[in-house]
C-alpha cells in the first residue's frame, strides 16, 4: 500500500483523548492531528518520540492530518493506524505473498456471519474449496524482556474474544477459520497471546485452535512511502508470562 504522498515527520507531544494526538512539526509549530486507534498503544505512543503523519485532501474533515506511523526511541517502527491492518492483508492475500490463503475465486471484506451477528473482516470463497473466514488484528506490543517477542492483545478485548467464538463456530461447522495476525512493528519476530493482559483470549485461543482454527501471522515492512506485508513469522503459546 503506497501512500498519496510521503508520510510527513513530527514529534509526538502526547495522545489523548483516544481519537487525538498532539505533535510538533519540524519547524516547530504544533498542530492536532486524528489518531485512528482505540487500543491501549502501549509502547506506540511515548512522548517525544517521532512519529509521521498523512494529510488528506477532504475537505470536511475537522483534523486533516492522521498518525500513520510510530517510531521508538530504539529505532523501530508502528503502523498506529489500526484501520490499515485489514487494507495490508486484502492486498498480500491479491499479491501472492500470503500462501495459506492461495487458489480462491472471490474475496469479499466486511460479511455478516456467525451466531453472535459478527463482520468478518475477509472472506475467501472458491467452488472446490470450503469457505475461509479471516479475522485480521494488528500486532503491535514488543515486549522489552523477551528479544523479538510480540504479544496480541495489548488490552482486555471483549470483541476478539466474541471473534474466537465467531471463528470457532465456523471451523465446527466445516468451513476453513484463519486468524490473521499482522505484525505492524519492525522489532517483532514472534507473536504469542499475551496471557497476561487477557487470560480469557488466550484461553479461546487454545480451544478455537484444538477445533480447527488456523492462526497466521505476517509481518509488515514500513516507511513513509508504503506499508506491505512481507512474511511469515512464528507463533507460539511458549512465551506466556
Amino acid at each position: 500500500m503506497k501512500f498519496s504522498s510521503p508520510l510527513q515527520p513530527a514529534t509526538l507531544i502526547k495522545r489523548y483523548k483516544r481519537f487525538l494526538a498532539d505533535i510538533t512539526l519540524e519547524d516547530g509549530t504544533t498542530r492536532t492531528i486524528h489518531c485512528a486507534n482505540t487500543g491501549a498503544m502501549t509502547g506506540c505512543a511515548d512522548s517525544g518520540n517521532r512519529v509521521w503523519y498523512s494529510t488528506s485532501d477532504n475537505p470536511k474533515r475537522k483534523y486533516p492530518n492522521s498518525w500513520e506511523l510510530a517510531e521508538t526511541a530504539q529505532g523501530d517502527r508502528i503502523c498506529v493506524n489500526t484501520a490499515r491492518a485489514n487494507l495490508l492483508a486484502v492486498e498480500a492475500i491479491n499479491a501472492g505473498v500470503i500462501d495459506e490463503l492461495q487458489g480462491y475465486d472471490q474475496l469479499q471484506t466486511e460479511v455478516k456471519y456467525g451466531s453472535e451477528n459478527s463482520r468478518i473482516d475477509i472472506l475467501l470463497k472458491s467452488n472446490d474449496k470450503p469457505t475461509c473466514y479471516i479475522e485480521v488484528k494488528s500486532v503491535t506490543l514488543l515486549d522489552s524482556d523477551h528479544q523479538g517477542q510480540g504479544f496480541f492483545p495489548d488490552a482486555v478485548t471483549t470483541r476478539g474474544q466474541k471473534h474466537l467464538r465467531e471463528l470457532t463456530e465456523m471451523a465446527q461447522n466445516g468451513n476453513r477459520a484463519i486468524l490473521l495476525f499482522t505484525v505492524l512493528h519492525s522489532g517483532i519476530e514472534k507473536v504469542s497471546p499475551a496471557h497476561h493482559i487477557d487470560a480469557n483470549y488466550s484461553q479461546l485461543l487454545k480451544h478455537a485452535i484444538k477445533q480447527g482454527v488456523e492462526v497466521l501471522c505476517y509481518r509488515a515492512e514500513l516507511s513513509n512511502i508504503e506499508m506491505k506485508l512481507t512474511k511469515a513469522v512464528g507463533f507460539s503459546f511458549s512465551q506466556e508470562k
